[in-house]
């Protein structure tokens, strides 16, 4: 069993309180609630890096997803997860703002999420991709979004529309500059 199936989750119910504990592998493979927590990394002209998963990873190999993601750890708030993996991915450290939690479904892989958006301008330092995590990354126009889902889905998670549709709904910059 691969490391990152070894990870403690806590496990959680339909109302996002714990329940209990396990092995990501265990909690994945049983379709059990727990937590997760997604990054959009916003620039100046109100674009958004993605990054394109490394070939490596067990679910949704060489996808493109959100700038960055992951499961809280065992005892682990959504805020610092999401700094966590902001900078465990990407390298960057930038002020992060939750703009919205979705509930557990099986379009969020049974993950209550919590979606954040950083701003680039913050940033202590540009992307730096994780290759053990990410192929590539780079920023891409929510219209440039809009046409890899319509045109090309299965090169995305299946959660990035989701994520998309929640942020346009929540956060998105004037949408005359797209």
């Amino acid at each position: 069993m691969a490391r990152e199936d070894e990870e403690l989750l806590d496990i959680v119910d339909a109302q996002d309180r714990l329940i209990g504990t396990g092995k990501r592998g265990d909690i994945h493979a049983r379709g059990l609630m727990h937590r997760s927590v997604h990054v959009f990394l916003v620039d100046t002209q109100g674009r958004i890096y993605l990054q394109k998963r490394a070939r490596t990873k067990q679910e949704y190999p060489g996808t493109w997803d959100s700038s960055a993601a992951g499961h809280l750890a065992a005892g682990e708030g959504y805020d610092s997860a999401a700094a966590r993996e902001l900078a465990e991915e990407l390298g960057v450290e930038a002020p992060l703002q939750a703009i919205v939690k979705l509930p557990a479904s099986q379009q969020t892989g049974f993950e209550h999420t919590v979606l954040y958006v950083a701003d680039y301008r913050a940033a202590r330092s540009a992307p730096t991709p994780n290759p053990e995590e990410i192929e590539e990354g780079r920023f891409f126009s929510e219209r440039e979004i809009e046409t890899l889902l319509a045109d090309r889905p299965e090169e995305a998670t299946p959660s990035l529309r989701l994520l998309l549709g929640e942020y346009r709904r929540h956060a998105s910059p004037d949408r005359e500059k797209r």
